[in-house]
């Protein structure tokens, strides 16, 4: 069994994947080919933001909109610890300087109510991550924005296609990031990102800022990076937006059915989705006690696993001076006992009852006291 089944994607899209590469190879625009410009429509059409603005990356689509923001040394930016380092990474880059906010214990995600208490006259923005595939709590980060005058960038990395209240996930604040890494909801064959805005000004200047700060070719209005996204990676992404809206239905359903399977699991703790919101479950994530233990006992049965994240930021050696080591104590426990279960629109329901079942015995085992 695979953690993340890409190769049934393909196999199901092969057609129109290979054909929207070979049109790309036919034309021989490899950088900013036509592809780029209609990825962009769709997206931003699907999304409900005014602009899309395609990226070398996730990490990039974050390095350019602090950019965008004009964020420099000495400014604070407001985010979770709970998340991939690249959140806090491209804060460092720009000698901005993370400022930590503990989780919801349930959601994982950002703990809203925490915010406005982190906010001091250096704070620039506040970056939300989405995680797992579920929206934070984004019209109560935005009040407290509002409240400050500050302007919100949703890390949207995992959940692109989500659905909070009505809006989508990267249309939902000032700017909004996503990635388009193989294995996140919508994937591409290599690195690839996107930047969504309804604000125009903040739109021109990212897509000026990925070609190294052009407005037009040899004129530099401003410091940039080579960040664009490749026509190829563009054209695989467009090939799967033909079957995109199916694959979310999967993925809800699939998170439906694994909390169905195991909500009255003694031993395995499920995260909340509030009703106001769905997910996309980017990763499907459990929590357990004697996480290597069950992990090894799940290997033994075929049944691969991940844990997103390990170490909390905080604790991470590149950031720990930035904050006091106990500052977070719900990111931390939840680092310690989350598991990814395999997770894919392709997954079957006879896979899934599989990974249930050796759950269920892995975890009954090392609740079992062992006989000296």
């Amino acid at each position: 069994m695979q953690f993340i089944d890409l190769k049934s994607q393909y196999a199901a899209l092969k057609p129109a994947i290979d054909a929207g590469i070979q049109r790309v190879l036919d034309h021989g625009q490899y950088i900013m080919g036509p592809e780029v410009a209609e990825l962009e429509q769709r997206l931003a059409a699907f999304s409900g933001a005014g602009h899309c603005v395609t990226v070398a990356s996730g990490t990039e689509a974050l390095l350019i909109s602090l950019m965008a923001l004009g964020i420099g040394p000495g400014d604070e930016i407001i985010t979770t610890p709970f998340t991939f380092a690249a959140t806090a990474e491209v804060i460092v880059l720009l000698g901005a300087v993370p400022v930590f906010v503990d989780i919801e214990p349930d959601t994982c995600n950002i703990d809203a109510t925490r915010i406005e208490a982190r906010i001091t006259p250096r704070t620039r923005a506040i970056m939300p991550v989405s995680l797992y595939g579920q929206v934070a709590d984004m019209d109560a980060i935005q009040v407290v924005a509002t409240r400050h005058g500050l302007p919100v960038i949703e890390d949207a990395a995992q959940s692109f296609g989500a659905a909070y209240r009505g809006h989508h996930s990267g249309a939902l604040s000032t700017l909004g990031c996503t990635s388009f890494f193989p294995s996140k909801p919508l994937g591409c064959y290599g690195d690839g990102g996107a930047i969504f805005t309804s604000d125009e000004a903040l739109a021109r200047a990212c897509r000026e800022i990925r070609v190294h700060g052009q407005s037009q070719r040899y004129l530099h209005t401003r410091v940039g990076v080579g960040g664009r996204m490749d026509t190829l990676q563009c054209a695989v992404v467009l090939a799967k937006l033909g079957r995109f809206e199916w694959e979310l239905g999967r993925r809800r359903a699939l998170g439906a059915r694994y909390h169905a399977l195991l909500q009255a699991e003694p031993g395995v703790g499920l995260l909340a989705v509030r009703d106001d919101r769905d997910c996309v479950w980017a990763q499907y994530t459990v929590f357990v006690d004697e996480r290597d233990r069950v992990q090894k006992a799940l290997q033994a049965r075929g049944i691969p696993t991940a844990v997103h994240y390990p170490r909390p930021l905080h604790l991470q050696p590149a950031y720990a001076s930035l904050c006091c080591s106990d500052c977070c104590p719900a990111s931390v426990r939840a680092s310690q006992r989350v598991m990814s279960l395999p997770m894919s629109a392709d997954l079957t329901e006879a896979q899934q009852d599989e990974v249930v079942a050796a759950l269920r015995e892995a975890v009954a085992a090392v609740a079992t006291p062992e006989v000296a």
